[in-house]
């Protein structure tokens, strides 16, 4: 299990600025393939609103279960979950020559400090938008800025797929079904790359492809409806 460590300044931790490694392997070195996160609906508290629900409870999972030190840091990982793909809408997408996730911090930025958001958990949220598709295993990354990248790889491309059993998948996807996600965001995928070829996406190899093709959430993709219970 690994711990943060760093700044003692208590809004480090409140928004989520903890620097743990960038490199996922060291970050769950500590973490046993056999023994993944187990919850139901009502064991992961987290507010109810609209906009990457399996995400926001993913991660919620894999903090409460592998990561707890990051668990501080959750309201603002929520604002992140919410808005990090706040670029790839079909207005956000066309009106600007930037990589939808740099745009998305942007307008992120701007948007949490219309509503009057701390500068610091504003900053954060930017900070996690911008680098959620920065894969990599050198350097460092923040709580949020990590956080984000496991649950987005988890729901994605079936990513560290020991972290989550199948059971509360099936749990979250039965309470908040996915829909045709995998084919929606592999077409957003495509659409950005045919926009701008220079994108950040095309540095992620076969990206579309990988995201239209994860066998890990395969079997609830095309769920259409379901009776929350």
């Amino acid at each position: 299990m690994y711990e943060t460590t760093g700044s003692s300044d208590d809004s480090v931790e409140k928004y989520g600025w903890t620097s743990v490694p960038h490199d996922q392997s060291v970050l769950l070195q500590g973490v046993s393939p056999w023994d993944p996160a187990d919850y139901t609906i009502a064991q992961m508290p987290f507010p109810e609103s609209a906009g990457e629900l399996t995400s926001k409870v993913a991660s919620r999972a894999i903090a409460q279960k592998h990561l707890p030190s990051f668990l501080p840091s959750m309201e603002t990982y929520y604002l992140a979950c919410l808005l990090h793909d706040i670029g790839t809408t079909e207005e956000n997408l066309h009106s600007t020559h930037l990589s939808f996730e740099f745009y998305g911090g942007y307008l992120a930025l701007t948007l949490l400090q219309e509503y009057g958001a701390p500068k610091e958990q504003a900053e954060s949220v930017a900070e996690a938008i911008i680098r959620h598709q920065d894969l990599g295993d050198v350097g460092n990354i923040t709580t949020v800025g990590q956080l984000i990248q496991l649950a987005t790889l988890f729901d994605n491309v079936g990513g560290n797929p020991t972290l989550i059993s199948k059971g509360t998948i099936e749990t979250v996807v039965a309470y908040y079904p996915r829909g045709n996600w995998s084919s929606c965001f592999s077409h957003v995928i495509g659409e950005e790359l045919k926009l701008k070829p220079w994108a950040h996406s095309s540095a992620i190899p076969k990206f579309a492809e990988t995201v239209a093709n994860n066998k890990l959430m395969e079997p609830w993709d095309k769920e259409k409806s379901s009776q929350k219970s």
